[in-house]
């Protein structure tokens, strides 16, 4: 099975936000190449929110390009067999902490985004990563910087779009 057939899967198995789930299936249907930055007309993203629950806590990186505080994510690879996978990798190669396993229960949300040219969108599949015990974070070259953060700090340095998946993951915890 391609990356792109399981995120078909992935996305008709998704039970929530109905309207942007049925724009993520069109725009897999319309585009072969949905799944790869290539896709000019926009492509689906993986990410994963790295959480600490025994501490309460989150952790974000701040972006190089962007200069936010954000989940761990990014592209899709060849390699990616899922998007699980995917969103699993990138929290692991961004966060620096290995036995990182995702929440069940598959996506936590979806985030669709405007980007800058010569691409239009990013439509991320949002999971959440369990930190095991003791994690240790170390900086990649994608971030600025890592740092945990309590639930209640997130919104005081994060934009809504990482809120909105901070809360739907304690839902899910």
């Amino acid at each position: 099975m391609s990356l792109h057939d399981d995120a078909v899967l992935v996305l008709k198995a998704y039970e929530s936000q109905e309207e942007l789930r049925q724009t993520y299936l069109d725009h897999l249907a319309a585009h072969e190449d949905g799944m790869w930055k290539a896709c000019g007309a926009g492509h689906l993203t993986a990410s994963a929110l790295v959480v600490d629950p025994e501490r309460g806590r989150v952790l974000l990186t701040l972006h190089r390009k962007l200069g936010m505080w954000l989940q761990m994510g990014g592209h899709c690879e060849p390699g990616d067999v899922t998007v699980a996978a995917a969103a699993l990798r990138e929290a692991t190669e961004e966060s620096g902490i290995t036995g990182l396993t995702l929440l069940p229960g598959g996506p936590v949300r979806l985030d669709r985004h405007a980007i800058p040219a010569p691409c239009h969108w990013h439509l991320d599949v949002q999971y959440a990563a369990l930190a095991p015990a003791g994690a240790v974070e170390e900086i990649s070259d994608e971030s600025l910087d890592l740092r945990w953060y309590a639930y209640d700090e997130v919104a005081d340095v994060a934009d809504a779009s990482v809120v909105r998946l901070m809360r739907s993951t304690l839902d899910r915890l």
